[in-house]
């Protein structure tokens, strides 16, 4: 789909934009607050005292607007795989039309690619778009404000939202999150080409009762398990915006909570935004019963480092400080972290004097929309390919080789169609499954179809192909309304999932019969317990939702064009007789590889590959080292098999002799590599003594011990052939 045809709608919009401009409405450089010249703070400071107080009750709304000053800022978007302006939701404004954005596979998918370098390139051109449509003067729609990634961790698979995870384990998650915000945000040491609101802060990982509901654990898992994407967000990626989540921790409701200020702003640096999420001010009085009403729940938020509401709130925070349950200083104070952040988007400059000013405008006049470009098409693609993830594949079932079947039967519902999730976009284009693989055999290999409805007519079309590929998993949007999932094992916004035992898996049983050539591809947003499947079924594949190159993505690796290396980032468990209880959030009862002693489906970590990979040793640049040292770790890998491909080296810890009870194993480092057949390569990962710090909550630090820790290699957490031990020979302390 090429770029919409502007309406004579969007013709007088850009002509009045352009008046505006040649007027000096937006030009306006008398003002101290537009002198780039000027510190942030000097800026700030004239910025401030030139608003009024109603003025700064209106700046913490989205897309505020100040004629009287001449600015407009930017409103906040959604883009966890994608920028979001239409969709399932209808984002970026309802009745309007959907503008198309290149949209790639959901973010569990994207963190099965186990690739930082491809999700940073995954940001940098969604943060372009942003950038294009929000500031081309025909289109001017969405902001440069994204709501993304989703820095939680799925730790428990009856989450409705696991989809919207990259994985279970923090140095992962935390390592994924910091490459889509470099990518977002831009290389400009100064200025954001698009902003990172990560959310949601925190341990927002159950769907039904989240309105109300605590998350309760401790401070050590505070701080070693799931504050630590956004510490690694905040600290490494240079995020500087975050949403709160709706729940409590340990009965406090976030938007509220003490740890905004204390650890957030105070340790881990973000001076920017921090927002409610929708309607949470509201959830305040109705759902946590926290204060008996608005006026008093604002006062709360505002003096707990909430700059930016999404609900109706402005009445009521004026009553606040008229009533003295706050003062302008302490908005003040909120403020000027919200300015900061307006001012690394260039928003308070003088027009055209950013480095990201001119996309949309000028610098991209006579080429194609960026949705439109061969690059956005190939890097979707490209995404597509890494996230997919080979789960069996006996006697080599796979690759299929395409020049001898004369037939191949596709069965199962909704494969010939790529269902987008709520906070899908639009896509320009869309490849189903179905014409995928059409696209891949050409015209004289007879594709059929059924969607499987009928199981017993599948199963007949099936025996009649050379080969059957049954695609089963599930809704995205349950196929029903917000709030209803008809199907137990499905999940959403708002539905958690009551079981992961795959109904569908009745169509694999009955195809498999009819056709023992079959192939399974679970296109799914979660883990499912397919225990039959994985013991009779020929070749397993696991896929994700929502890429415009869904079906060409399947088709290179089921014919082989690429060799499969996504890599699982959650544990499947065999079924729900393994699983915690969802509001169990303290890990350490059994939960997650770091502490689940029993035998999964699958692994954290696993995927199969056409070829095969050996270990052959760890080696280590020292077999010392201090409390602030570190060490490098070589691990050596080589290609054994036929064919080249890439493979995920993934390294973690033991700790052999702590004084506090850890994990089972840890993932330190994890490096995505390429092989040709038979190659041998050294693959070097750093490993830091602060890397094996637990959280001393007595005295409030981060503590190293001195005690010996297995450092172990190999291709998933219950495959690690290689291993040396290291000598951490002296205990340290240090402070958030």
């Amino acid at each position: 789909m090429a770029m919409r045809v502007p309406t004579a709608a969007h013709f007088v919009l850009g002509i009045a934009l352009t008046a505006i401009c040649a007027t000096g409405m937006w030009a306006q450089a008398d003002y101290p607050f537009r002198n780039t010249k000027l510190s942030d703070e000097a800026r700030i400071d004239d910025l401030l005292h030139r608003l009024t107080l109603q003025e700064k009750i209106d700046l913490m709304s989205d897309h505020p607007k100040f004629p009287r000053l001449g600015f407009v800022f930017s409103g906040q978007v959604e883009g966890l795989h994608g920028l979001a302006l239409g969709g399932p939701a209808l984002w970026g404004g309802r009745g309007l039309l959907e503008q198309p954005t290149t949209i790639f596979p959901q973010e569990k998918g994207l963190g099965a690619t186990w690739d930082p370098a491809l999700i940073q390139k995954v940001g940098a051109l969604e943060g372009y778009e942003a950038r294009y449509d929000y500031q081309n003067p025909i289109i001017d729609r969405g902001g440069v404000v994204v709501r993304a990634p989703n820095a939680d961790l799925s730790r428990n698979p009856l989450w409705g939202r696991t989809e919207e995870s990259y994985g279970e384990d923090p140095f992962l998650v935390g390592t994924m999150t910091v490459a889509f915000i470099h990518g977002l945000q831009g290389p400009d040491p100064k200025h954001f080409q698009a902003a990172s609101l990560m959310k949601h802060f925190l341990a927002n990982e159950n769907e039904e009762g989240r309105a109300h509901s605590s998350s309760d654990f401790d401070e050590r898992l505070f701080r070693e398990y799931y504050s630590v994407p956004f510490r690694m967000g905040f600290e490494q990626g240079g995020s500087r915006a975050v949403m709160a989540a709706y729940n409590s921790w340990n009965g406090i409701p976030l938007m509220i909570h003490p740890v905004l200020k204390n650890v957030m702003i105070k340790e881990w640096g973000n001076d920017g935004l921090i927002c409610t999420d929708g309607g949470a001010l509201s959830l305040l009085i109705s759902a946590h019963k926290t204060f008996n009403d608005k006026e008093h729940g604002s006062a709360a938020a505002v003096k707990a480092g909430i700059n930016h509401f999404l609900d109706t709130y402005k009445d009521d925070l004026a009553k606040a400080l008229k009533d003295n349950l706050l003062t302008e200083v302490d908005m003040d104070a909120s403020l000027r972290n919200l300015l900061r952040l307006y001012l690394r988007l260039g928003e308070i400059d003088p027009p055209g004097s950013d480095p990201y000013a001119n996309i949309g405008r000028e610098d991209d006049a006579g080429e194609l929309a960026p949705w439109d470009r061969a690059s956005s098409r190939e890097l979707a693609r490209k995404a597509t390919d890494e996230s997919i993830v080979l789960l069996k594949n006996a006697n080599n079932t796979l690759p299929l080789d395409k020049t001898k079947l004369k037939s191949i039967a596709v069965i199962g519902p909704w494969s010939n169609q790529v269902l987008l999730d709520w906070y899908s976009g639009t896509p320009p284009y869309s490849v189903s499954i179905l014409q995928g693989i059409q696209d891949a055999v050409g015209p004289d290999t007879k594709v059929l179809f059924n969607d499987g409805a009928d199981e017993d007519a599948a199963a007949k079309l099936s025996a009649k192909a050379d080969v059957a590929i049954v695609v089963v998993g599930n809704h995205p949007e349950c196929n029903a309304g917000w709030d209803q999932c008809p199907t137990p094992s499905n999940g959403k916004e708002d539905v958690d999932r009551k079981t992961i035992t795959l109904e569908q898996e009745s169509l694999v049983k009955k195809v498999l019969a009819a056709q023992p050539h079959t192939v399974e591809v679970l296109r799914s947003s979660f883990p499912y317990a397919i225990v039959w499947s994985q013991q009779q079924v020929p070749a397993i594949v696991h896929m994700v939702h929502n890429s415009q190159e869904e079906g060409h993505g399947l088709a290179d690796v089921l014919f082989g064009a690429y060799s499969p290396a996504g890599r699982l980032t959650q544990t499947w468990y065999t079924g729900d007789d393994q699983l915690k209880p969802k509001m169990d959030y303290n890990i350490r009862d059994g939960e997650t590889y770091l502490y689940f002693k029993g035998k999964p489906l699958y692994a954290f970590g696993y995927g199969l590959s056409y070829t095969t990979f050996a270990y052959e040793g760890v080696t280590l640049s020292s077999p010392t080292m201090g409390s602030d040292g570190s060490v490098k770790v070589t691990v050596k890998v080589k290609n054994t098999g036929t064919r080249a491909s890439d493979d995920v080296v993934q390294m973690y810890v033991k700790h052999l002799g702590s004084a506090v009870s850890r994990p089972i194993e840890e993932l330190k480092g994890f490096d995505r590599v390429h092989l040709n057949s038979g190659e041998v390569k050294d693959v070097t990962m750093t490993l830091k003594a602060r890397d094996l710090a637990y959280w001393d909550t007595p005295n409030h630090k981060w503590k190293v011990e001195k005690e010996s820790v297995r450092i172990m290699a190999g291709g998933a957490s219950d495959n690690l052939p290689a291993h040396a031990d290291v000598e951490v020979t002296g205990e340290g302390e240090y402070a958030p």
